[in-house]
């Protein structure tokens, strides 16, 4: 019974990507990826999900993470994205199972990742995660610059790419800051004429992701939508 809730909720969810992309009339519903967010899920219910065909999962706690990736290992399609806080002591782990990473802050930890990636894998995709405060305290052009000198240190790093950027807006009592949104569409939109490949905001969850697709975003992170 749960499994079929489930589905119609994803049905729902693609539903209203294609209704909004029609509304923007700018955006193909093809261009918005939806990554299921599988935290504190059973690995028999992510099954259930893999077999609809949905490849694109996201997790936020490493050592949750590789019980559930090792589990699903023969599943080859499954496209493994770190979307949690990122701590020194994991960038090894991170690098090793994943194929993207969204929470990236620093220096430091773009050189770990580097480091701890196999030749054998394919470069790493970053997203470089830019921060509510960030966003409210400083000025477009700062911003775009802290990125732009980012980008510069993953140009020595063969291991990664990058990819775009993450922004998670804070929502107090379903109250949404329309300012967040609009600057960061103007960050990604400056960027991603000025930096090759820069084509993802990952901006939206289960909250606003309406709203996000509105303005700009090209992945949302859905969870408690489609499991609670």
């Amino acid at each position: 019974m749960k499994n079929l809730i489930i589905k119609k909720k994803i049905k729902k969810i693609k539903k209203n990507i294609k209704k909004i992309s029609k509304k923007i009339n700018k955006i193909s519903k093809k261009h918005i990826k939806l990554l299921i967010i599988t935290k504190n899920q059973k690995t028999s219910l992510i099954k259930k999900i893999i077999s609809k065909k949905y490849f694109c999962l996201g997790e936020n706690y490493i050592q949750e993470a590789l019980k559930k990736i090792k589990k699903l290992k023969k599943y080859k399609y499954i496209q493994w994205h770190f979307v949690g806080n990122i701590q020194s002591n994991k960038t090894k782990m991170i690098s090793k199972y994943f194929q993207w990473c969204h929470s990236v802050k620093n220096k430091k930890t773009l050189i770990l990742l580097n480091k701890y990636r196999s030749l054998k894998n394919s470069p790493l995709n970053i997203l470089i995660q830019i921060t509510q405060n960030e966003i409210k305290n400083n000025n477009t052009k700062k911003i775009s610059k802290k990125i732009k000198k980012l980008e510069k240190i993953i140009l020595k790093l063969p291991k990664l790419k990058l990819k775009g950027m993450m922004v998670f807006p804070k929502i107090n009592k379903k109250k949404i800051n329309k300012k967040i949104y609009i600057k960061s569409k103007k960050i990604f939109n400056i960027l991603k004429k000025k930096i090759k490949n820069f084509d993802t905001l990952s901006l939206g969850t289960s909250k606003d992701f309406k709203k996000s697709i509105l303005y700009g975003s090209t992945l949302i992170r859905i969870g408690k939508k489609i499991f609670n």
